[in-house]
């Protein structure tokens, strides 16, 4: 089923989530709608509270970007209770975008490794290491999960100067070709 993303300005994309307990009803139908609402939407990553969830989930296909890096066929993942222990390397600015934040790209600084332990969707336990675009997804994706978007990373002065398109995201006039929930209220400068 294919579920609404939360746009910016919405409560729940600034909480942290909670680990899921081993009894979690319904998690791999729950899977199966993040999967399918990420493709919808043409994402590489969603994180539950993108879908209005408090959980510690994640998911991630790069699949799509194969044909430009082959290192991504094959790649996707579903990330229960991730928790970076790690983040090490060369620091790099990289343009992101964010399907809670349509329409908008900013140059984002993050580092070039990670390790990263999490349980996958059949509650396996992974300690893994990954470097380069992957590790940028999953730092993207991760960092919803503590309550933190893309455009906290930017400087001031750059949100400054998407002040606007973020109110205008925020109140729900943003055109985008999936189904999304709009706060409708407006931010002050």
């Amino acid at each position: 089923m294919i579920l609404p993303v939360y746009l910016y300005g919405h409560p729940v994309l600034r909480k942290e989530t909670k680990d899921v307990p081993p009894d979690y009803p319904n998690l791999n139908k729950l899977i199966e709608d993040m999967f399918e609402t990420m493709y919808n939407a043409e994402g590489v990553g969603l994180a539950a509270p993108q879908i209005g969830l408090e959980d510690r989930i994640l998911v991630l296909d790069l699949s799509a970007l194969a044909k430009d890096d082959p290192a991504f066929a094959g790649f996707k993942k579903t990330l229960i209770n991730a928790h970076i222990i790690e983040r090490d390397g060369e620091e790099k600015s990289v343009e992101e975008g964010c399907l809670s934040i349509p329409n908008v790209h900013e140059k984002v600084p993050r580092k070039n490794r990670i390790r990263i332990q999490y349980l996958d969707e059949n509650l396996q336990p992974h300690d893994e290491v990954y470097e380069g675009y992957k590790a940028r997804v999953i730092q993207h994706e991760y960092d919803h999960l503590d309550g933190i978007l893309f455009v906290d990373r930017i400087s001031g002065i750059r949100k400054q100067m998407i002040r606007s398109a973020l109110n205008k995201i925020m109140t729900g006039n943003v055109k985008c070709s999936y189904k999304v929930k709009a706060l409708r209220k407006k931010i002050s400068p």
